[in-house]
């Protein structure tokens, strides 16, 4: 093994015991709703607001976005685990994911997904090439904060197996 395996190899465990929230995106184009699970996710700027999320390229829910102007994003509810499930464990490319759970259009007719009290959705201000991955930067237009208990976390995501290939 070289120095650069091993650096990736401790990088990896590092990173893997890291326990952030997860979170929901959804989009739609025309009437092709859209959404999966996301681990990789961060606010960026306080002034002006500004929120990243990353969307894998293997994703239906990436195909769909590429083409999206407004993005949503959902807070988890520690409690719906099934929910994490569905959008993390199920893809779009095989399954309705909305006909499973309660929703309605929200901003620009994105769904919100009403076991979601916390969201917000947001306009993509620029796409960027993160490796396997694309973020969305996104600039808040409209957001609800309901329950305020805490929100699912990566390590009881990692139980889910992926919906498509990582």
């Amino acid at each position: 093994m070289n120095a650069t395996e091993a650096t990736g190899g401790t990088f990896h465990e590092l990173v893997g015991d890291l326990d952030y929230s997860m979170f929901v995106v959804t989009t739609t184009v025309g009437s092709e709703p859209a959404g999966c699970l996301v681990g990789f996710a961060s606010q960026t700027s306080i002034d002006p607001p500004r929120f990243l999320v990353c969307l894998s390229r293997n994703n239906r829910t990436y195909r769909v976005a590429r083409s999206a102007d407004l993005l949503a994003v959902h807070f988890v509810p520690r409690q719906a685990e099934w929910l994490a499930a569905l959008f993390g464990g199920r893809s779009g490319d095989d399954v309705d994911k909305f006909s499973r759970c309660a929703w309605h259009p929200g901003p620009g007719g994105v769904p919100v997904i009403e076991a979601c009290d916390n969201w917000f959705a947001g306009r993509v201000l620029d796409r960027v090439d993160l490796g396997d991955h694309v973020g969305f930067l996104l600039e808040p237009v409209e957001a609800h904060r309901g329950h305020r208990g805490p929100q699912f976390e990566f390590h009881r995501a990692k139980r889910i197996e992926p919906g498509h290939p990582a």
